[in-house]
Parts: C-alpha cells; sequence; structure tokens
C-alpha cells in the first residue's frame, strides 16, 4: 500500500468517527434536573437550612425488603404531626420520577408497596416540617 492509500484511508477513517459522533451528540437527550431550576435555587437557602436542622437529629433511613421500601424519619419525630413531601429522583430519566405526600404512622414509618417504583438508580429528596420547622434529607436508593 502506497502513502497516498494510506493517506486517504486516514481521511476516510476521521471523516467516518466525526460523522458518527455527530449522530450521537444529535441523539442524546439533555434533561434539566429541575424545569423551574432558576426559580427553586433561589430557594436553596431552605434547603441548607432544613439540612442542617436534619443532620442534627438521628439518622433517616431507607430500607428496602419484601415489603418494599421503608422509610424510617428520626426517633426524634415519634408521635409528632409531620407533613411533607418525598421526591423519587432518577437522574437518567425524567419519566421515572415519583413525587409523593409523606404521611408517616406514629411511628415515624412509610411504607411504599414494591411495584411503586421501576428499577433504577434514584435519589430519594425528603422534605418535611414538624412544629413550624421544615427539615430536609437525600438519600440514594437503588431498585434491582
Amino acid at each position: 500500500m502506497n502513502w497516498g492509500n494510506k493517506l486517504l484511508l486516514t481521511f476516510v477513517v476521521f471523516g467516518a468517527g466525526m460523522t458518527f459522533l455527530v449522530y450521537r451528540s444529535v441523539k442524546t437527550n439533555y434533561e434539566l434536573v429541575d424545569k423551574e431550576y432558576y426559580k427553586s435555587e433561589l430557594a436553596y437557602q431552605q434547603v441548607i437550612d432544613g439540612s442542617n436542622r436534619a443532620n442534627a437529629l438521628s439518622e433517616t433511613t431507607l430500607t428496602q425488603d419484601s415489603n418494599g421500601i421503608i422509610l424510617q424519619l428520626p426517633a426524634e419525630m415519634k408521635n409528632k404531626k409531620v407533613s411533607g413531601t418525598i421526591h423519587f429522583y432518577c437522574a437518567y430519566d425524567e419519566k421515572l420520577d415519583k413525587r409523593v405526600e409523606l404521611t408517616p404512622s406514629a411511628d415515624g414509618q412509610q411504607v411504599f408497596a414494591p411495584g411503586v417504583l421501576q428499577a433504577g438508580t434514584y435519589t430519594v429528596k425528603i422534605n418535611w416540617q414538624s412544629e413550624g420547622t421544615g427539615y430536609y434529607t437525600e438519600k440514594n436508593l437503588i431498585i434491582p
């Protein structure tokens, strides 16, 4: 093979590679973290304050078993009126996201049925209020 054919082959491979990369970049789905990103960013100080208050409490746990997903609020929340939301956030597919009202039992536990979430990796954002004070925590959850 002479040098002219090698040069032509190099240009063809380079062109095919560039064409493939352009095709892949056009087909990539770029989803925003939040539709109202800038609006929610302005209220982010409330998240920071809620996280600090939640860190001062005992651990919030999120476990899986055959009954489903079990959320256990800190022991300090037992026998208190608690309200709030739970956001199951899937970073790579907005269609898998779920928002659920927080309605814990008297012992601060809430159980989600096994089929509530599809398989995936979630960041669980728990935002709750008790006695006029707001709390916020995040947990990671992997559904096989």
